[in-house]
């Protein structure tokens, strides 16, 4: 149960699905409510999917380029630290490819669930990288199970909170999702730094046993 929450903690914060929610609005505000629930289902299928191809497949990946795990931590956590300062700043939105020019042309396609949704503004490096470092540390089945079940309650809540997007630009206002935001901001920037340490701490010991 403590690994699901940490997962589940771990990949919502990073993930941010709440800061999403204005973007969310914006792209969606000519569309009617099915359409809507349907573009907030195949979001959440399609983070889902990226979410379990990197957790399986991310490790040969690493192997291909010959990558090792602390590397891959320390990039990982310096994304994440970044994610975080850009959410305590109010500058995430911005940086989630989402200009001016796309957003008219998003607006003009029929599906916008997979791009510009799923990716970049919800699956990135960031949780991409964090779930292939769990994989390496935790791959028993009995945490497989534990870190995919992890990633659907992720997803689903992703749906939810998609699906409710207008309501809730609505109860919390700007102001509410930037405070909300900035809390988890805070969160996100742990994560990194506890990764960046964890990793460095990994490298010392393994030059000091060698």
């Amino acid at each position: 149960m403590e690994l699901f929450i940490y997962l589940f903690a771990a990949l919502f914060s990073v993930l941010n699905p709440i800061g999403t929610v204005p973007i969310f609005v914006g792209l969606t505000i000519d569309d009617d409510k099915k359409e809507r629930s349907r573009i907030s289902l195949w979001t959440a299928i399609d983070v889902f999917l990226i979410l379990i191809i990197s957790y399986f497949i991310g490790q040969y990946v690493l192997t291909f380029f010959g990558i090792n795990i602390d590397s891959l931590r320390i990039a990982g956590g310096l994304i994440i630290v970044n994610s975080g300062f850009s959410l305590l700043s109010g500058k995430f939105s911005k940086e989630r490819g989402i200009n001016k020019k796309v957003e008219t042309e998003v607006q003009n396609r029929n599906d916008i669930a997979l791009t510009p949704l799923a990716i970049p503004m919800l699956a990135g490096p960031g949780s991409i990288s964090l779930l292939i470092a769990f994989y390496q540390e935790h791959h028993a089945t009995n945490e497989i199970i534990v870190a995919v079940l992890a990633i659907m309650a992720v997803a689903f809540t992703i749906f939810l909170i998609l699906k409710s997007a207008h309501y809730l630009a609505k109860i919390l206002g700007g102001s509410g999702i930037v405070a909300i935001s900035r809390i988890v901001g805070f969160i996100v920037i742990a994560i990194g730094i506890q990764y960046i340490v964890s990793s460095i701490i990994n490298i010392i010991k393994g030059n000091l046993m060698s």
